[in-house]
């Protein structure tokens, strides 16, 4: 049996969203799921048994900076990425494609790979599909991320379709490459913004003997009606019966849009990100925009939680809107800690909620309600 697979449960009458439920070595997980990013192996200032009580099930890590430190060599000796950072749940690593080609000018890319200049020491490195798939593997993730180009925006035509077809060559190497029997390889699909590369780049990624298909090259900084056309044409030519993965997407309003698509998974630094700059996210009922900046002054003297109907540990025991703004305002790591925990938790709770939507055929009704107060501000 395929050591990760995707079982589609059910389809929303209406839309076509989709539930479903992604089985890996480390455990079988509901989707639609988003997965909380520990880059250098940890996500940021969380214990792993804070992150698993969140009720996240896969995290993301790295394989850019891990390969860059400590190597994935000594991961290896350590038992693999599990046991390194103590989680027992399932491990998506990315290709280190998207943080190589965000080097700019400190890389160059070669039908072979990418020759960049490492970004702690500026020593010279080289990734390819091969070495990048054998660091995967002694990282020993459940699932590995095939090695690809991202392409910036904006791109002229002729330049997206030169590397979305050195993607296409990369995904095949890397799937020629893949050794660990453990481990899923998914393959990601690019093409710019360009509907006719994405339709031409789902077709091809769809038809490979990989684990999952991913969708990349969106959310670069392209308007986000752009990037749903662009997703829709990609997830339209994709296989029903893998796991379908939009990669870098984590805001709420782009993950019910995604799972309109036809999403299954997603990842982001946003929360933890905006955490750490003093941001809750919140329902959009509670707040324009389902967003509290934490260090304005109007929550001085506000003593309420975050979110009073929330059930992460901030909010649970009653940390008070004007004491998290004293701790952001005063620098103290505990107050990003409460807003990493809660905002982790919101996004779990949200795609919870997707999920139930879609299993009761409600997805739209549920996508209704969330728009009409997100497009209109607070109704507190």
């Amino acid at each position: 049996m395929a050591a990760v697979t995707f079982e589609l449960i059910h389809k929303d009458a209406a839309t076509g969203a989709r539930a479903g439920i992604l089985h890996t070595p480390h455990g079988k997980f509901l989707t639609p799921l988003f997965m909380p990013v520990g880059t250098q192996a940890t996500v940021k200032t969380l214990s792993p048994h804070e992150v698993q009580n969140l009720g996240a099930g896969v995290v993301l890590a790295n394989t850019y900076h891990l390969f860059l430190r400590p190597g994935a060599e000594l991961i290896r000796k350590a038992g693999g990425l599990h046991k390194f950072m103590n989680w027992t749940h399932g491990i998506l690593t990315d290709s280190g494609g998207f943080q190589v080609f965000s080097l700019g000018d400190l890389r160059k890319i070669s039908e072979d790979g990418v020759t960049f200049r490492s970004h702690i020491d500026g020593s010279e490195k080289f990734l390819s599909p091969e070495i990048s798939i054998a660091t995967q593997a002694a990282l020993g993730s459940d699932i590995a991320m095939a090695f690809d180009e991202c392409i910036p925006y904006p791109a002229d035509y002729d330049y997206t379709k030169t590397s979305t077809e050195r993607t296409h060559r990369w995904a095949l190497r890397s799937l020629e490459a893949a050794t660990n029997p453990k481990q899923g390889i998914f393959c990601i699909c690019q093409g710019g913004m360009y509907e006719d590369l994405r339709e031409e780049s789902a077709k091809f990624i769809g038809g490979l003997d990989c684990a999952g298909c991913a969708v990349g090259g969106l959310s670069v900084g392209e308007p986000k009606e752009l990037m749903y056309r662009m997703l829709e044409v990609s997830t339209k030519f994709l296989p029903e019966n893998k796991a379908r993965y939009l990669m870098g997407v984590g805001t709420p309003d782009h993950l019910i849009e995604g799972v309109l698509r036809g999403v299954d998974m997603f990842d982001c630094v946003f929360p933890t990100r905006v955490a750490r700059n003093g941001m809750a996210m919140v329902s959009p009922e509670t707040a324009p925009r389902g967003r509290l900046v934490m260090k304005n002054a109007e929550f001085t003297e506000d003593f309420s939680p975050l979110e009073s109907h929330c059930d992460c540990y901030a909010c649970r025991n009653k940390f008070t809107r004007a004491y998290i703004r004293h701790l952001i305002r005063a620098d103290e790591i505990f107050g990003l800690r409460l807003l990493a925990l809660h905002n982790l938790r919101y996004l779990q709770r949200f795609t919870a909620k997707m999920r139930e939507a879609i299993l009761a055929d409600k997805f739209s009704e549920f996508r209704e309600k969330f728009f009409d107060a997100y497009d209109n501000g607070s109704n507190a």
